[in-house]
């Protein structure tokens, strides 16, 4: 087995160039009287999402998993096995797994599986999740929160060594000798940690060597610089070879800046609310999406000349390889969201390339 650039992110990608890629939840919009969109109409509209970010040249599209009634994707697997089937180049990942609440060798079977079908275009991003609802449903106490993680990171990185695994922990029964099938046919499986903004979370990606993406959804991506000099520092003492670093950050593209903010706003706003309420955030208003919006901030919401040069501020600022955008915000509609996933390829990427190599 290899683990090199074939095999998806290996090595980093140089300092003139940046990967580009999409990633949602599958957020529910709403019908034109207001009322939710069914979960299983939402599912479809990802699927001709997907197959448009492969059309239009994108490098990854991701999913993430949620257990709430306003997302709809709950199985990412069992979606990106019907992406690969409609779609030919693109990488096809979670965005996250919540490993926590999950079995890391069904984990890895399912993803290999993805791979097969796929013809070695899948990924699988690893997290603890920030929202906590898989936990009860599938009967784990959140005081095992930290052990769940840390736990199953350890075996799943045995398990994708594709090696005969020997593990003993306090979560499940030990393994001695066993192997996991199917094996990937070429590489090793694609493998990035989801962190949130914690030197320990850093930490613990760079013990296991994997890619590192962060989640940047507030404040100012500058601010992460300590936390990607860290990753690479350790990297370097924990002796692997350097990997990538991705960010991911919500955002909407349209022809102009004025009407990206104006599309975006209102769903932007009901959804921060709604989080804000559920976890003790003041309410939200426009002053700070504005803010979000500037050049500095968290948001890349624009035309594709605006966010170009916010991608290029932010390789410049903090180094990283690849960058995904959260195009689905709340109940943004679909027409919208097929509109900026175009612009994310036909205008954004080549204006991205042409301001790096100038």
């Amino acid at each position: 087995m290899t683990d090199g650039p074939a095999a998806g992110p290996a090595t980093p990608v140089g300092e003139d160039r940046i990967l580009l890629g999409l990633n949602t939840f599958g957020d529910v919009g709403v019908n034109s009287d207001g009322s939710p969109q069914p979960h299983a109409q939402v599912l479809r509209q990802l699927l001709e999402q997907a197959e448009l970010a492969d059309a239009v040249g994108l490098h990854a599209f991701g999913v993430g998993e949620h257990h709430r009634k306003d997302y709809a994707v709950s199985a990412p697997e069992v979606f990106l096995a019907a992406a690969a089937a409609r779609t030919t180049r693109i990488r096809l990942g979670s965005a996250v797994t919540v490993l926590s609440s999950d079995d890391p060798i069904r984990v890895f079977q399912r993803f290999a599986t993805v791979d097969a079908i796929s013809n070695g275009r899948a990924e699988v991003m690893l997290g603890r999740g920030s929202f906590v609802e898989s936990f009860p449903l599938f009967g784990l106490d959140l005081a095992d929160y930290e052990m769940l993680f840390e736990e199953k990171l350890e075996l799943f990185s045995k398990v994708r060594a594709q090696k005969p695994v020997h593990w003993e922990g306090r979560t499940r029964p030990a393994l001695h000798g066993l192997s996991v099938y199917p094996p990937l046919e070429h590489h090793l499986l694609p493998t990035w940690i989801g962190v949130g903004g914690t030197p320990e979370s850093v930490l613990r990606c760079a013990h296991y060597g994997f890619p590192i993406i962060f989640a940047i959804i507030g404040g100012q991506p500058r601010g992460f610089r300590p936390l990607a000099d860290l990753y690479r520092e350790a990297m370097s003492k924990y002796g692997h070879p350097m990997q990538q670093i991705a960010t991911h950050s919500p955002g909407h593209v349209a022809d102009t800046d004025e009407q990206a903010r104006e599309e975006l706003f209102p769903h932007w706003l009901q959804l921060r609310n709604k989080l804000g309420a559920e976890r003790g955030w003041g309410p939200a208003g426009r002053g700070e999406f504005d803010a979000l919006c500037s050049a500095e901030g968290a948001l890349y919401v624009g035309s594709p000349e605006t966010v170009a040069r916010k991608i290029v501020r932010l390789k410049r600022n903090l180094g990283v390889d690849r960058f995904d955008l959260k195009y689905s915000n709340g109940p943004l509609p679909h027409a919208a969201m097929m509109r900026s996933i175009e612009l994310m390829g036909t205008a954004v990427a080549p204006r991205v390339a042409e301001l790096l190599a100038g």
